[in-house]
């Protein structure tokens, strides 16, 4: 097998076990506590939102990911974020409490925390739940564990691919959480991959970046980077493949792999963006560069009056050319840009285009899948990014996250 297959199950992935239990942090009846654990000798990578208010948990995984963590404790339901010198505290004691139980050092344990803002963590609460999740770690854990990281998510998110290396079958699943507070700025609420390769962990890393860029960063909800962003990629080595660097014949076809996991992962969160009705791919061609192109899709995914008109259905496409003329793009000639939604052309030559029609357009805003393309007329460079539309719920949801 030279290609990559993907699996329509979350396939179980050698080498790393999932168990979840109840710790009732914001309510009870549902499991709010994740432990995932990788085999000894995995290696970890993983990025971190750029937030400069990040989440107490986010430091201190970024201290404790040099120490090539075993361990992944993850709660929802609470943020541990705006907690001050007590949050790293309780971070740190949440790894120290699973490390006693699991046999490790606190260090090899990377806490991640997602849920209010603000609010102390319930460690008492979260160390009553762990001996359960241990008790319930298992390969086959994936659909649990994506359920039990979910705040406003309507369901599970996850993601599986297969591939050969050097005569074996290494698997690559992933899940993650996101609905709401979307417009990350280095991966996603959070997200969690693993594969059975061996990978070195440096190029780990670099397959992980790679595919963040391309997929995680290129997605927004309401243009709100969390506090508590994370996502990481564990490889357990358990497959038996020579071990994967940059440079291994291999290794462009895994980082595709992992790329592949994580583009379907971050779809699955703009679909199930809050309130969403509509999904939205915004494609910017004909660029001087890909940083020109990404801040003119970001600027009209972002825009709430072109969200709006989307959930409405009003093929308002006015907020589309005025959100591409203040995206930025240094002596735009206008002249030479143009845009379509879907397969029909509505601004050519800095207006109207001639043929174009109000019914044409409101056809294709009454779908649920839409893309609108801009070509800019100054290079060749491109980029997509997607976006959801902005309904009452969302508004709804959001005023009440807190009751």
């Amino acid at each position: 097998m030279s290609r990559i297959v993907k699996s329509i199950e979350a396939l179980p992935v050698r080498g790393i076990r999932l168990g979840a239990a109840g710790a009732a942090i914001k309510r009870a009846g549902r499991d709010d506590v994740l432990v995932i654990e990788a085999a000894e000798g995995s290696s970890a990578a993983a990025v971190f939102t750029r937030n400069a208010f990040c989440a107490a948990p986010v430091i201190v995984a970024r201290e404790h990911l040099a120490r090539q963590p075993r361990w992944l404790l993850i709660n929802s339901g609470n943020a541990n974020a705006g907690t001050g010198p007590r949050g790293l505290a309780d971070a740190r004691a949440t790894c120290g409490l699973l490390a006693g139980l699991a046999g490790g050092a606190a260090e090899q344990v990377m806490p991640f925390s997602t849920g209010v803002i603000g609010e102390y963590l319930p460690v008492d609460k979260i160390e009553t739940a762990l001996p359960a999740a241990l008790a319930a770690l298992t390969e086959n854990g994936w659909e649990r564990a994506a359920r039990a990281i979910m705040t406003t998510d309507t369901r599970p998110k996850l993601a599986s691919r297969t591939l050969e290396l050097d005569g074996h079958t290494v698997t690559i699943t992933g899940i993650a959480k996101g609905a709401g507070m979307i417009q990350p700025n280095m991966a996603t609420l959070l997200a969690f991959v693993a594969t059975d390769a061996q990978v070195e962990a440096a190029s780990l890393q670099a397959a992980l970046g790679k595919a963040v860029d391309v997929t995680f960063n290129c997605i927004t909800v309401d243009g709100d980077t969390s506090t508590n962003d994370a996502c990481v990629l564990l490889a357990s080595g358990a497959a038996g493949n020579l071990e994967l660097r940059l440079d291994s014949v291999g290794f462009p076809l895994f980082a595709e792999a992992v790329r592949e996991v994580c583009a379907d992962l971050a779809e699955a969160i703009v679909r199930d963006g809050e309130g969403a009705t509509k999904f939205i791919r915004v494609q910017v061609d004909e660029a001087q560069d890909e940083a020109e192109a990404h801040a003119v899709a970001k600027t009209i995914a972002h825009s709430p009056l072109v969200k709006t008109a989307f959930f409405a259905s009003d093929p308002n496409w006015g907020r589309i050319l005025a959100a591409v003329g203040r995206a930025g793009c240094v002596g735009l000639d206008i002249d030479g840009v143009s845009i379509w939604l879907g397969d029909v052309l509505i601004v050519e030559h800095g207006g109207r285009a001639p043929g174009y029609t109000e019914e044409a357009g409101a056809a294709v805003m009454a779908r649920p899948d839409i893309l609108v393309r801009v070509a800019l007329g100054r290079g060749v460079a491109s980029q997509t990014v997607l976006t959801c539309d902005f309904s009452y719920d969302y508004v709804r949801i959001n005023a009440e996250y807190r009751t």
